[in-house]
């Protein structure tokens, strides 16, 4: 079992971003931490089994004062046991961590820190709308560094407006010097209500052409590769034994529940004869909303049963993001059928094409496979 906390507010709101985040709500920020810590009490039967680990995502954690940050976590550890965390990441902006909060960060257990780089070159920050600069990213590594948290990661962003080969190999290799254990690069998704999204459709700005976004992700496999990384999913990268454990129990279907607005919970797994089924639900998106819901205690809000075919859709989907691909021996455990039983025609065609290999068990998608996977995801919903 997993747990995520969303703290949903910003200093200022990237222009590209969809996440539910506030700005201007610092008098609320104790208000909502004991929100959090009301709703982990409420919620702590639906936890099945240990936690292994804990994210703290965002918008920003790092705006929290290091005494809410302690409050927090002091409030959580009274009402879970997180005694068998064994990792503990919190999201951070370079523009906001100070030497004070990474060393509460540290004394709390916090063990691995995501950092939002995105990009070298200050006219591409500007147009994303980040408030810090590429020194603020180096300064930020060496503090944590210096308060104890050595894991950490580095998110990057290719395919932006105005973004080129040289810019995006500048990036990496910029992200590289500091020497992280982890690298996130994904391609810019124009998200519906954003201005970034907006600019695009009124022809201010225009996306990199698709050729040459392709060819920014292959860089960033071949640099990361050479300096001793290894691909581990479709966009993530790590030296051994440095891959994001929480972000591979979301991708392998282990429970997860989700505290704080718009936060996401899959819990009341159950295996039956017809397989692994589910319950999914996601608080409101609205901090009023949210508090009214704990006020009522009528947890799960907007519950969502997934039934045992969509479960199994699920397990491709989320497996073949992964460069291992989705396991024969795990999908009979988990759907007590066999793939092959639900997908290997599709697959085998597929495999006469170059788009899946099968080896030592697993069915994993190739280079080429990658490049078309929705594509592929498509065919597989249709068996």
């Amino acid at each position: 079992m997993e747990l995520y906390i969303h703290i949903p507010f910003c200093r200022r709101k990237c222009r590209y971003c969809s996440f539910t985040s506030f700005t201007g709500q610092e008098a609320y920020f104790q208000r909502y931490v004991d929100l959090i810590v009301q709703e982990a009490r409420i919620r702590r039967n639906e936890i099945s089994g240990p936690l292994s680990s804990v994210y703290i995502g965002g918008g920003t954690p790092s705006l929290l004062p290091p005494e809410l940050l302690s409050r927090l976590i002091a409030g959580l550890r009274d009402v879970l046991t997180l005694d068998a965390v064994t990792e503990f990441t919190a999201e951070a902006n370079p523009g906001t961590v100070a030497p004070e909060w990474l060393d509460t960060a540290a004394s709390l257990g916090i063990n691995r820190l995501s950092f939002g780089m995105q990009a070298y070159q200050e006219n591409l920050l500007n147009l994303l709308g980040r408030i810090h600069r590429f020194r603020d990213v180096s300064s930020s590594v060496s503090l944590a560094r210096r308060s104890g948290i050595r894991n950490i990661s580095l998110d990057l962003i290719f395919g932006i407006p105005t973004q080129n080969m040289d810019d995006w190999r500048q990036t990496v290799d910029a992200a590289l010097s500091l020497s992280p254990f982890h690298l996130s690069a994904y391609g810019l998704i124009p998200e519906e209500g954003t201005p970034l999204t907006r600019d695009l459709s009124e022809g201010k700005l225009s996306l990199p052409d698709p050729d040459e976004e392709r060819e920014m992700y292959t860089f960033v496999k071949k640099r990361t590769c050479e300096a001793g990384f290894r691909q581990y999913e479709i966009s993530s990268f790590a030296l051994d034994g440095y891959e994001c454990k929480h972000n591979i129990g979301y991708w392998t279907q282990v429970p997860y529940l989700g505290l704080g607005v718009s936060a996401a919970s899959m819990t009341c797994v159950s295996f039956g004869t017809d397989g692994m089924s589910c319950l999914r639900s996601v608080n409101p998106c609205t901090i009023r909303a949210y508090e009214d819901l704990i006020a009522k205690g009528s947890f799960p809000a907007g519950s969502e049963h997934i039934s045992p075919p969509e479960a199994r859709f699920e397990t491709m989907m989320l497996g073949l993001r992964m460069n291992r691909g989705v396991s024969e021996i795990d999908f009979y455990t988990r759907h007590r059928l066999s793939l092959d039983q639900c997908y290997g025609k599709k697959l085998r065609e597929m495999e006469k094409r170059g788009l899946v290999l099968h080896e030592n068990g697993f069915w994993k998608l190739t280079s080429r496979g990658f490049d078309i996977q929705n594509s592929i995801l498509v065919d597989l919903m249709e068996s």
